[in-house]
């Protein structure tokens, strides 16, 4: 019997290879391939039919999947309207973001709403959940705890207890006594996940998977673990800052994209009902570099600040440090305000933040973003009861985006008397605000800060 050799396999796009290498060819992925386990047999051949799958028609009728609150606004906005019996979900985060400490308040609210909850933690033991728990003022909620890694363990109690919540906490500790590798490795982690979810399908059990992330911000192991589940949740946020976002990046039961906002305290996680008033809380009088950016997050219209501070470099390369934003996005903004717009930034040190720790990912906060900009350069403050937003396209023009209309009334209710948008942007102009609609950006450096 001839030996078998061992693969190798990369954690981010599953592409295999012989043998070990620093980057991956196929996504350029650094320090991402990992040797997995061969099999222990190849797969037998198929050697009688099987049976016929039963088939609809696209016009078939069903009702809504049911949903269970959790009493937890935020975390029900985030999941599409609550949780779904038999549904698969992983959330990611930072260590320490307070993943565990979200889930373990979110175990308590659906207990005391009636439902039957487990919360099986792999990485502490049942005694320091209790204490956390305790912390939190939970302690009297019917959670059910258990403290295991091992996986046919995990699956036997779920079978024999039939709760309607199992969370796993977390799937890089679970490992699984048929795959010959170690807990956390690409083969247990992508076994693990498929067991829990099949288990979750087939009995009715909605489970939560608890992932880690990598450095580079992205959940650690096979990237066919988020293809396996219904929803994908990442837990963002900076230790720094007290608030925490908690994102939908995949949600086959509800829009992706959707936001959910928390407040850090002394007794865990509290919602925060009106996000916009508190990223914009810090705002008491008008300064240089300050821009109020109206946003979209998922279908929930965002305000936030985005900051700018732009100082003359000591050293040969000037610094662009970004936080909140793509970096290469500054880049080109700082590239069409110079190349459209003859304003240079060359030897110029430029800082740009996103007030509260959310992170902005629409293209919608460039103008917010060169208005900021030109704002720290010039020493001129923006008006304080003016919002910006519209995407720069490389020739200078503002393009206008989506939602214009909710974006307005969410500026108008928090007290916003002007808005500056690309022209061409759809309005009813009912929000009694005053609209100045630029061609391009040529023009709004022309108006705001008499230049261009």
């Amino acid at each position: 019997m001839s030996k078998s050799s061992a693969s190798f396999t990369c954690t981010a796009c599953a592409a295999p290879y012989k043998k070990w290498q620093g980057r991956c060819d196929a996504c350029g992925a650094w320090n991402s391939i990992v040797e997995e386990a061969p099999l222990s047999s190849g797969p037998k051949a198929l050697g009688s039919k099987g049976r016929a799958i039963p088939l609809t028609d696209l016009a078939t009728e069903e009702d809504p999947p049911p949903r269970a609150s959790s009493g937890i606004d935020e975390l029900d906005r985030v999941l599409g309207g609550g949780l779904v019996p038999a549904s698969a979900i992983l959330v990611g985060g930072d260590p320490g973001i307070g993943k565990s400490t979200l889930l373990l308040q979110a175990a308590a609210s659906f207990a005391r709403r009636g439902l039957k909850i487990l919360y099986i933690s792999g990485e502490e033991a049942a005694a320091q959940v209790r204490m956390r728990a305790q912390r939190l003022g939970l302690q009297d909620a019917p959670v059910g705890l258990g403290a295991e890694t091992n996986l046919r363990d995990i699956l036997t109690t779920l079978d024999a207890e039939r709760p309607a919540l199992a969370i796993i906490d977390s799937i890089q500790t679970m490992w699984l006594d048929t795959v010959e590798a170690a807990p956390g490795s690409v083969s247990q982690v992508r076994a693990a996940a498929h067991e829990l979810v099949t288990f979750a399908k087939k009995r009715g059990v909605a489970v939560i998977l608890v992932g880690h992330v990598t450095k580079e911000g992205q959940i650690a192991g096979p990237r066919v673990v988020e293809h396996m589940v219904d929803t994908v949740l990442y837990f963002e946020g900076e230790r720094g800052h007290q608030f925490r976002i908690l994102r939908a990046v995949k949600n086959r039961f509800g829009p992706a994209d959707e936001i959910g906002v928390f407040e850090m305290t002394g007794n865990g996680l509290a919602q925060v009902t009106n996000p916009s008033a508190l990223f914009l809380s810090d705002r008491d009088r008008p300064a240089p570099g300050s821009a109020v950016f109206a946003g979209i997050e998922g279908t929930r219209p965002v305000l936030t600040e985005i900051q700018a501070l732009v100082a003359p470099s000591t050293l040969g390369t000037p610094r662009r440090t970004v936080v909140g934003l793509d970096s290469g996005r500054l880049s080109t903004i700082l590239a069409v305000l110079e190349a459209r717009c003859g304003i240079p930034f060359t030897g110029l040190d430029v800082f740009l933040n996103v007030a509260g720790g959310l992170r902005v990912n629409e293209p919608a906060a460039d103008l917010a973003v060169a208005g900021a900009l030109l704002s720290a350069r010039e020493d001129v403050a923006i008006p304080p009861d003016m919002v910006l937003f519209g995407e720069i396209s490389l020739s200078g023009a503002l393009r206008p985006v989506g939602q214009t209309e909710n974006r307005l009334k969410e500026a108008s209710k928090l007290g916003f008397q002007q808005a500056t948008l690309p022209t061409g942007s759809k309005t009813t102009g009912g929000t009694g605000m005053r609209l100045q609609q630029m061609a391009d950006l040529t023009a709004f450096v022309g108006e705001m800060f008499g230049a261009g």
